[in-house]
């Protein structure tokens, strides 16, 4: 992937031990762990994307993809879900985590140019999904009540394409909440990544896994490249260039 510019901001691709030493030191921030590293062994089949503005980190994603389906379980999302159903997907897969950006107030530009450069990988890939797992901070399913109500009702993936259940300790919320009693609040309680995906036609696994060394409850989520509206593709691609 070449570089995209955008104002002052750059996002390219991480290179060598520097650039990586500097991605983990921001990752560990993003993502910081009750125990064990932040390295994993997904990093090496990874490409590493970072954006970059005053001499800064400001944004970061990995992204792995496999052909046609069966690579998939190398995968983080693998880890956690029983990705059998996707194995014979006809397209690539491409695999976003990790996604991360500096705390405090984030530029627009930022996230535009981090969504521009994986609409570039994807495209030049030829990538059919997006996958990754999304993550609500807190494991405690009861605190995201409101938004696991929006996600039961109306964003659970086909049946033919859901992920099995492999984690060890899940939450199958659709028969544990009801139905959306404040859709304002419903919203407001989505990650942002989430909305985000959302936004493009996405869709989620029907139970959640719960992650204690993070802290976080999290949900598969995937992005049939050929469903986002044309309007948002075209946003994406115009930042793609």
């Amino acid at each position: 992937m070449e570089p995209l510019r955008k104002g002052g901001l750059v996002a390219r691709l991480a290179q060598g031990r520097a650039d990586m030493a500097r991605v983990m030191v921001f990752r560990r921030a993003a993502f910081p762990r009750r125990a064990g590293t932040e390295e994993d062994a997904q990093d090496e089949l990874s490409a590493h994307v970072v954006v970059e503005g005053e001499g800064r980190l400001l944004g970061y994603f990995r992204v792995m993809l496999f052909g046609w389906g069966a690579g998939l379980e190398q995968g983080y999302v693998a880890r956690f879900y029983d990705v059998g159903p996707l194995s014979g997907y006809a397209r690539p897969i491409a695999e976003m985590g990790r996604f991360c950006v500096a705390p405090g107030g984030v530029h627009p530009d930022v996230l535009r140019l981090a969504w521009g450069a994986m609409t570039r990988i994807v495209d030049e890939g030829q990538a059919g999904l997006i996958v990754g797992c999304t993550s609500f901070r807190g494991a405690g399913w009861e605190a995201h009540r409101a938004a696991l109500e929006l996600l039961a009702e109306g964003c659970i993936g086909p049946r033919e394409h859901l992920p099995g259940r492999r984690a060890a300790e899940v939450v199958d919320y659709p028969a544990l909440v009801g139905p959306v009693r404040d859709r304002r609040a419903s919203l407001a309680g989505l990650p942002p990544l989430l909305r985000t995906y959302l936004g493009m036609g996405g869709w989620v696994s029907d139970h959640a896994v719960v992650d204690r060394d993070l802290d976080t409850l999290h949900v598969f989520t995937c992005v049939e490249v050929e469903k986002v509206p044309p309007a948002r593709a075209a946003s994406l691609r115009s930042v793609a260039g």
